[in-house]
């Protein structure tokens, strides 16, 4: 399941994202100052698959070897990159062009026929491709993915190259964030050559992309691999000569690596937020990101039935504090449903019930009719939560004068996704989404509806207004009203109040004196763009 996988990489902090995509076409250098033809180590989590529609945990090094169609700037404003342009007149049917003159590694042509044959492989349901969810909303998925049984066509009927370079592609309903999809970490809408079907096992191993970098060599299990500058990519090229994706078991030892200057390049595991400024000063990066961290509920359990509960649970936790304590003030505490990238993301919505108020948590909480027996809070086990949910147990215990509350971590995280699946989660547990484009519409749809991927990491929260609200959002004639629209099912869902907004991420990285400039992009490095010591 995709949710899971975007869950999963965030929560062992292995999602470092690389985004290889860049605007426009042509050449650009880099400062004067940078040696184009170095390279550097990038420490990442091992990886799952490279095929850009499989993977879940393999961002960094699939971003580098792949272009998407379109990316995105800071301030939300779509670009593109092996599209020429994405346009609509009903924001239901959509018509891609692309660059001619683009090619694979291995120099067949990028054509339509990439796109159509690629997304319609990967969403056949026989071939249990991983971010085949990614590609729902085109027409005729239903088809070749039934949600249960065999499917009953091979191709989805929204899918049809008109020629070379053109292809179009319908929806099951009006979507004007379309294009926000086609950007750089949606990599189930990246293409493949034809060479890539002869092989698949193999093409795993050694993807064959469209991007700024190509595969050096073959990734084998638990071993590093390298990427080097593809020397015909018709894109801005890239302002290093490559990158060593070294793969960790233990992001702690990678952490020690970076500082001896034996690797370059890391996310910081988050139990060393409050370490890493003293050890690394100015080459500790901080980014504003896509992610947002809650506590989700177990809404089917009577004692967290009254929505007063999880509002005073809400209250009782000085976020602040938690922040300091834990994430060496990095993280900025929650005040929404998605974080402040998002166009159109209100600012404040969740009102007092995320301000850290003792008393009223307690006076809620009595009108609820109090508490009884122990609270259990639950998280994933081994992946460094710890100290994060012993505060909080702590802080309710102590602010809502719950006698018994416990931090109680799962084995593992197999055995904490097993609790939601099987609706067996005692207590408020760990919840994480971490979007990947930015947009309201991604996370809120995700959490928020029964179609979504990850209702299980809200406790099977629905609401039918929510849904029309999230709807008439989709089809919206502009992203800003769309925004807009958002925002007014953000408030729909506080009213709710199935979870409780914790923190926005903010991705932190650590780097070696060798990276002299780390550009980003919703919160992670743009790979193609670092720049080194010339």
């Amino acid at each position: 399941m995709r949710a899971r996988g975007i869950l999963l990489a965030a929560a062992v902090a292995v999602i470092g994202v690389a985004v290889s995509g860049c605007a426009g076409g042509g050449s650009t250098s880099p400062s004067s100052s940078s040696n184009s033809t170095a390279t550097f180590v990038y420490a990442i989590g091992e990886p799952d698959h490279l095929t850009p529609g499989r993977q879940t945990v393999a961002f960094a090094p699939v971003m580098s070897v792949f272009a998407p169609l379109t990316s995105v700037d800071d301030a939300g404003k779509v670009s593109y990159v092996q599209a020429e342009s994405v346009t609509s007149d009903d924001a239901k049917t959509w018509t891609i062009k692309l660059r001619s003159g683009w090619t694979f590694h291995n120099g067949e042509a990028v054509t339509a026929k990439s796109y159509v044959d690629a997304w319609n492989y990967e969403a056949l349901s026989t071939h249990a491709w991983e971010n085949a969810g990614q590609l729902a909303g085109i027409e005729g998925y239903a088809d070749v993915h039934p949600a249960t049984g065999k499917p009953t066509a091979e191709t989805m009927s929204g899918l049809k190259a008109v020629d070379e370079d053109t292809f179009t592609v319908t929806l099951s309903s009006k979507d004007s964030s379309f294009p926000l999809q086609l950007t750089d970490a949606q990599t189930g809408f990246y293409p493949m050559p034809e060479a890539a079907y002869k092989d698949l096992d193999a093409y795993d191993r050694k993807p064959i992309g469209n991007g700024p970098y190509e595969m050096a060599d073959a990734w084998k299990d638990n071993t590093a691999f390298s990427v080097k500058a593809y020397a015909d990519y018709k894109g801005t090229k890239p302002s290093n000569g490559g990158v060593t994706f070294q793969p960790y078991a233990d992001m702690n030892t990678a952490y020690n690596d970076v500082l001896a200057g034996n690797t370059d390049l890391l996310f910081l595991p988050s139990d060393k937020y409050t370490s890493a400024k003293a050890d690394f000063g100015k080459k500790l990066i901080v980014l504003d990101s896509t992610g947002i961290d809650y506590l989700g509920f177990p809404l089917w359990d009577k004692r967290y039935e009254d929505k007063r509960v999880r509002q005073a649970i809400s209250m009782a936790i000085d976020r602040k504090a938690v922040n300091k304590a834990i994430y060496g003030g990095i993280n900025q505490p929650a005040t929404a449903l998605t974080p402040p990238v998002m166009a159109g993301t209100p600012e404040g919505v969740c009102g007092k019930y995320c301000d850290f108020d003792a008393d009223a948590a307690k006076k809620l909480l009595a009108e609820a009719g109090g508490w009884s027996g122990t609270m259990e809070i639950v998280y994933p086990g081994g992946l460094g939560l710890d100290d994060l949910f012993q505060a909080y147990a702590n802080q309710i215990r102590q602010n809502l004068g719950i006698k018994d509350v416990e931090a109680k971590p799962t084995t593992d995280w197999a055995s904490y996704w097993g609790t939601l699946e099987d609706s067996t989660v005692a207590g408020p547990h760990f919840g994480h989404w971490g979007a990947l484009y930015t947009s309201q519409q991604n996370t809120l749809r995700a959490l928020f509806t029964s179609s979504g991927g990850c209702t299980l990491c809200t406790g099977k929260y629905t609401n039918p207004e929510v849904d029309a609200l999230l709807t008439k959002a989709d089809g919206a004639s502009s992203t800003a009203e769309a925004g807009k629209l958002y925002a007014d099912a953000q408030k729909l869902v506080i009213e709710d109040f199935p979870i409780v907004p914790t923190f926005f991420d903010r991705y932190a990285y650590v780097t070696s004196d060798k990276i002299t400039k780390l550009p980003s992009m919703a919160g992670s490095p743009v790979t193609s763009k670092i720049e080194l010591k010339g």
